[in-house]
C-alpha cells in the first residue's frame, strides 16, 4: 500500500509526518455504484480527523452522496471514482482542514463551537489559533458532528433519518437517552445525508445549537489522548510542570536529551526545535547549556562541539547568560577529564571562541572572577590559569583592533592643496620687505636733505 507525506507539496523523503496511500475499491453497477474507500480509518488517523470529514469532503466535492457505516469501518462515495482522483482532492481537504495557515504543519485541532456557528483552528507546533480560514460546505458538516464526539454511538450513521425514528417509535422503543445497539447497524440505511435529518438522542429531538458537548477528562481519557500525539505534541502540551522546582524541570529536559541522543537523532532540525520549545516550556532555556555540556561531551569535547554545534547555537548565540552557564559545565568536564583536557584549555577554548559559540565580552567576564560554584575552588584557579594565554591574546588582539581602528579614522583625513594656501606663508615675509623698502627711501632723502 505505501505510505505519501501528508502534505504532498513537501518531496523530503522523510519527511516525519506521513499517511497511507489511499486505496479504493469500486463496487456494484449501474445505479448503484459506488467507491468504497477502504483505508479511510487509518487515513483519518494519521491527519488526526474523524473519518466522516474527507469522505464528506469527497462527497461535496464530486456532489455524490455519501454513507458510513461504523460497524464495518466502511466509508463509501456513491459513483466511481478511482483512488488517484480522491488522493488529489485528499490533498485539498488536508491544505484547508489540516495544515496550520501560518507553519505549515498538520499538528492542528479544530475547535468547534456549537453555540456561536465557529469553527478554529489549533496548531500545537508553532502555537498558533485563529479562525478557519475557509467557508466551504463541509464547514455545515462539522459544525454539526465535532471531531470530539465518537458518532459510532449516536447510531447506524451520522446521518440517521427521521425514518429510523419513526420506525422505532412504532416498535415500542425509547428513545430516552438510550445508545442504539452497533448490532442493528447492519440493517441500516446508512445513504441519508440531509442535515436536517441529523437528530440528537434525547427526548426525542434537541436543537443542535442548545447541544453541550462535554470531554472526559478522566485519567485514563488523558493518557489515551497523550498516546495519540506525536512526539512534537507531547513536548509542548501545557501542564503544570512550570509549578515543579527548578531542578525538577531540569531533570525533566535531561531525560527528553538523553533520549534524543541514545537515539541518534540530535542533530535533526526539528529534534533541536523541539528541545528549544521544551526549555522554554520549562523556563530554563538559558540553563539548557549545563545540561548540554553533561550530557554531549567527554575527554573527545574537541570533536564533539563540532558535532554539536548547531544545537548549542540555538540556545547560546547572542545570550550571555547562556554562555556563562556553559562556561561553568566546561568546567565540570574539565575536571572529569583533568587530566586529559587541563593542558588543552586554551585551544579549547579557541575552538568555542572560533565557532561562535562563546563570544569574547562572555570569556573575559569568565575570566575576571574565580568561582566554587561548579568545581572546587583550586580547580577553578588551575583552569583560570591554563586560560591565562588565550585571554591575553583575546585582549591583545582587541587593543590592535581598537588601534588599527584609531590610525585607520587619522587616515581617513583629507588635507586639500591649491595654490592659495601654498601663497599663505609669503605674506608675512612680504611685510618686513615693505617696511625696509620705506627705511632705505627715508635714508635716501636724509643724504639728499644734508647734500643741500
Amino acid at each position: 500500500m505505501g505510505s505519501v507525506n501528508v502534505n504532498r507539496n513537501v518531496s523530503d523523503a522523510f519527511y516525519r509526518y506521513k499517511m497511507p496511500r489511499l486505496v479504493a475499491k469500486v463496487e456494484g453497477k449501474g445505479n448503484g455504484i459506488k467507491t468504497v474507500i477502504v483505508n479511510m480509518n487509518e487515513v483519518a488517523k494519521a491527519l488526526s480527523r474523524p473519518p466522516t470529514y474527507p469522505t464528506k469532503y469527497f462527497g461535496c466535492e464530486l456532489g455524490a452522496q455519501t454513507q458510513f457505516d461504523f460497524k464495518n469501518e466502511r466509508y463509501i462515495v456513491n459513483g466511481s471514482h478511482d483512488a488517484v482522483k480522491l488522493q488529489d482532492l485528499l490533498d485539498g481537504f488536508i491544505r484547508k482542514f489540516v495544515l496550520c495557515p501560518e507553519c505549515d504543519n498538520p499538528e492542528t485541532d479544530l475547535i468547534v463551537s456549537t453555540k456561536r456557528g465557529t469553527i478554529s483552528q489549533g496548531c500545537k507546533a508553532c502555537g498558533f489559533h485563529g479562525p478557519l480560514e475557509f467557508n466551504h460546505k463541509l464547514n455545515t458538516f462539522i459544525l454539526k458532528n465535532p471531531p470530539n464526539i465518537n458518532p459510532a454511538v449516536q447510531g447506524s450513521s451520522l446521518t440517521e433519518g427521521k425514518r429510523t425514528k419513526r420506525s422505532k417509535k412504532a416498535n415500542g422503543e425509547t428513545t430516552n437517552g438510550d445508545v442504539q445497539s452497533t448490532e442493528n447497524q447492519e440493517t441500516e440505511n446508512v445513504g441519508l445525508d440531509a442535515p436536517a435529518d441529523i437528530s440528537v438522542n434525547d427526548n426525542g429531538a434537541r436543537d443542535d445549537d442548545d447541544t453541550e458537548w462535554a470531554v472526559d477528562v478522566s485519567e485514563e481519557a488523558v493518557r489515551a489522548r497523550m498516546q495519540d500525539l506525536t512526539d512534537g505534541a507531547k513536548n509542548i502540551t501545557i501542564s503544570d510542570d512550570l509549578e515543579k522546582p527548578e531542578k525538577e524541570r531540569i531533570d525533566i529536559l535531561y531525560e527528553m536529551v538523553k533520549a534524543k541522543r541514545d537515539a541518534g537523532v540530535l542533530d535533526s532540525t526539528q529534534s533541536q526545535k523541539e528541545l528549544v520549545s521544551e526549555a522554554e516550556r520549562l523556563d530554563i532555556k538559558a540553563k539548557t547549556p549545563l545540561v548540554l555540556a553533561e550530557l554531549l561531551f567527554d575527554q573527545n569535547i574537541l570533536s564533539q562541539v563540532k558535532k554539536y554545534r548547531m544545537l548549542l547555537l540555538r540556545f547560546t548565540l547572542n545570550d550571555k547568560k547562556a554562555q556563562k552557564y556553559l562556561m561553568g559545565g566546561l568546567e565540570q568536564i574539565i575536571a572529569m577529564h583533568r587530566d586529559t583536557l587541563m593542558n588543552k584549555v586554551p585551544g579549547l577554548l579557541k575552538v568555542f571562541y572560533d565557532l561562535d559559540i562563546l563570544s569574547e565580552p562572555a570569556i573575559l567576564e569568565w575570566d575576571d572572577k574565580v568561582s566554587k560554584k561548579y568545581v572546587p575552588k583550586d580547580v577553578s584557579q588551575e583552569i583560570h590559569n591554563k586560560a591565562a594565554p588565550f585571554v591575553k591574546w583575546l585582549k591583545e588582539a582587541d587593543e590592535e583592533e581598537s588601534s588599527e581602528s584609531e590610525e585607520e579614522s587619522d587616515a581617513d583625513v583629507e588635507i586639500e592643496y591649491n595654490d592659495r594656501v601654498q601663497m599663505t606663508p609669503l605674506k608675512p615675509a612680504a611685510t618686513p620687505q615693505t617696511k625696509k623698502s620705506e627705511v632705505v627711501e627715508d635714508d635716501e632723502d636724509d643724504v639728499d636733505i644734508d647734500a643741500i
